[in-house]
């Protein structure tokens, strides 16, 4: 059985994000967790406490990876500029 919950991270500014993760338990115990939003991210934990950090390991090494292969990151990685007109926010 696939379980999906939502895990919130910081972004670049500091603002919060939330993606959806699938935790996909496995016969010798803990979880299998991959994001539909980020094909290239999967971890694992031995516990649900783990999730968080585990998953903001991956994602760093995700971003690092990326970076130091010169590919962009995934769309919902990418920091979101917002531009001002005339000085009126959006």
């Amino acid at each position: 059985m696939l379980n999906t919950i939502f895990v919130g991270f910081y972004d670049m500014i500091n603002k919060i994000c939330k993606l959806p993760l699938v935790l996909e338990p496995q016969p010798e115990g803990g979880y299998t967790i991959t994001c539909p939003l980020i094909p290239n991210l999967i971890t694992e934990v031995d516990s649900v406490d783990e999730i968080s950090t585990n998953v903001s390991d991956a994602l760093e090494a995700l971003i690092e990876g990326s970076q130091d292969l010169g590919q962009p990151l995934p769309e919902i990685l990418r920091p979101q500029v917002v531009e001002y007109l005339f000085g009126l926010k959006p």
